[in-house]
């Protein structure tokens, strides 16, 4: 045990360098390049992603960026980083000794291979990889896994691997996001319908089998006990679609425009999804979402922040990571 020395690396998706046009277009060159995003073959997707796709969505993307970003940078890099800086802090606390953390990013600096590299400096002999994706997807957390893989290929000496999968369920996560909505309803009151909404999926992924609607829907069910609400209190929807492709439904946004009509004027949104705010939550939920919401006829329209660094969430990311913990 004492010559155990585990190695945490923190996982996110990424985000651009700066909130313009080259640099949006460059991270969205990179992420949209991932098969595990989109598994079109190469010599029909990469023409159409650098010729049309990315041309057009950059310097609206980089308009949208602008609108959140942060005086230290991105709010998704400065939010990760505070979740890192966090649990290093208190799992420098337990009395389990080498306890190394780093962050990374799977599309953009610091990457999962100079993460690794960071914790073999330490000499780690256990790897803990926690992507921070609640949810298992293929295009999120699988894409973390051949990060993984295809850096330590290449190590020199290969650590006891522990990759967490999901925690889409687990008692500490959904504590944290029980505490966040009560928070919410004592300072705001409770709203007529509470949204969860989580990042959409193309039907083409689900219907080879993802997992991820699923565990969507337990996320969701088990907060709404959790919660003590009704079926009348929620609704489960899909935000953050994109082309002409079918994906999950129901919508957020065609869900939030067809509510007051049904005479729901007053709603509150969390997004269960994201450990991190970032431009799908803090640009479209929290500003897009709701002027739309409110165009509508709604009176009431309230974002529930992401766990982010909040001490509820390093809680539980430390109890889910000491389940990897001999």
């Amino acid at each position: 045990m004492s010559n155990t020395r585990y190695g945490v690396l923190v996982v996110n998706l990424g985000t651009p360098d700066a909130p313009t046009t080259q640099a949006v277009r460059r991270y969205l060159n990179r992420f949209l390049s991932d098969r595990r995003v989109v598994d079109l073959p190469p010599i029909l997707w990469q023409p159409l992603l650098k010729g049309l796709i990315t041309p057009i969505r950059a310097p609206r993307s980089a308009n949208n960026y602008q609108k959140i970003w942060m005086p230290t940078g991105s709010p998704l890099h400065v939010y990760s980083d505070a979740i890192v800086a966090n649990l290093r802090q208190a799992l420098s606390q337990l009395s389990t000794p080498h306890i190394a953390v780093e962050l990374a990013m799977s599309y953009s600096n610091p990457s999962i291979a100079e993460g690794i590299r960071k914790l073999e400096a330490a000499h780690i002999t256990d790897l803990i990889v926690l992507p921070l994706y609640p949810q298992y997807a293929n295009s999120t957390t699988a894409a973390v896994f051949d990060a993984v893989v295809q850096t330590l290929q290449t190590s020199a000496y290969l650590p006891q691997l522990h990759f967490i999968r999901d925690y889409y369920a687990h008692p500490a996560y959904i504590s944290a996001l029980q505490h966040s909505v009560n928070q919410h309803i004592q300072e705001h009151g409770k709203p007529q319908k509470l949204l969860l909404s989580f990042h959409g999926l193309p039907m083409r992924a689900v219907n080879k089998g993802d997992p991820y609607p699923s565990q969507c829907e337990a996320t969701a069910k088990t907060l709404a006990q959790s919660l003590a609400l009704t079926s009348e209190d929620w609704l489960l929807c899909y935000q953050s679609r994109f082309g002409k492709a079918a994906w999950l439904p129901p919508e957020t946004l065609g869900t939030l425009k067809a509510l007051p009509s049904q005479g729901i004027t007053e709603v509150a949104v969390i997004c269960p999804g994201f450990a991190a705010d970032c431009l799908e939550t803090l640009e479209e939920i929290a500003m897009l979402n709701r002027n739309a919401f409110l165009a509508a006829g709604g009176k009431q329209y309230h974002y529930i922040p992401a766990l982010n660094a909040s001490p509820q969430h390093i809680d539980a990311l430390i109890q889910i990571i000491k389940q990897f913990m001999l």
